[in-house]
């Protein structure tokens, strides 16, 4: 008689059991094109409304990890630039607006997910058993929100500032970098304190980390996957009060209050 092989049970599988979240962990490359195509036409639309004066250099930049961004930015490029009307319906049309931020946030969630975990596993751990805070920071420069400009052994150029210690980091990353570029901004984006993306950038990557990294993600069945969806959908729901105003207090309120 040979022994009986235990089956896991996992009591949470239908987390991931579902098209929903096979569309959020964005499994199919038909989906990530999609999502990143979303992404680079939500960012276009900030970048045009922000240099409408400015010549085309100022609106185009191409990244160099990987070649499905520059098609995509191209063709962003190409819609607002030859097509302007197409910003402004998605400024009127809130359905539109949601797709678009869905698509944005989800790449977004896999952007922070994959930095912060692929840094985790690339820093050696030095004052406790496993690195804190540089997958941390990582992760936040990740998901801050810019342009596009990668690096194939740091986070991006932006954080190469902060990660230049951490030079044994040798995977690919597509990662945008940051609020922060140009770099003669310097701390003016945060001036008036810390903006949406990046707070819900540390949050998410300080949350990914702690969790995936000690025992509360123990006895977790596909932890990653679980991780990377609840980040997805935290993202997505900020994305959406914050997209569409529905964290504005009602200025005729206040003005009457202050009457």
């Amino acid at each position: 008689m040979g022994r009986k092989q235990q089956v896991t049970v996992d009591p949470t599988a239908w987390m991931l059991d579902n098209e929903i979240a096979n569309f959020l962990l964005l499994n199919q490359k038909e989906v990530l094109y999609m999502c990143m195509l979303g992404y680079t036409f939500l960012h276009g639309s900030k970048v045009f409304a922000a240099t409408k004066d400015k010549p085309i250099s100022y609106k185009l930049v191409i990244p160099l990890a990987n070649d499905a961004y520059p098609i995509a930015i191209l063709v962003s490029f190409a819609i607002h630039h030859y097509f302007p009307i197409v910003s402004d319906v998605m400024n009127l049309a809130p359905a539109f607006k949601i797709v678009v931020i869905l698509f944005y946030e989800a790449l977004r969630a896999k952007v922070v997910t994959t930095l912060t975990i692929g840094a985790a596993s690339s820093i050696a751990p030095s004052s406790f058993s496993f690195p804190v805070f540089g997958p941390i920071i990582c992760g936040t420069i990740a998901g801050c929100g810019g342009e596009f400009t990668f690096c194939n052994y740091c986070v991006t150029t932006t954080s190469k500032i902060i990660c230049s210690l951490y030079s044994n980091i040798k995977t690919v990353h597509q990662s945008p970098p940051g609020a922060f570029l140009p770099l003669n901004k310097g701390l003016d984006p945060i001036a008036n304190g810390m903006q949406t993306p990046m707070i819900t950038a540390f949050t998410g990557a300080t949350a990914l980390h702690l969790f995936l990294s000690t025992s509360l993600s123990e006895g977790v069945v596909n932890a990653t996957g679980k991780a990377h969806l609840h980040l997805a959908v935290y993202f997505i729901i900020v994305g959406m009060v914050t997209g569409l105003g529905l964290n504005k207090k009602d200025e005729k309120q206040v003005k009457t209050k202050e009457e």
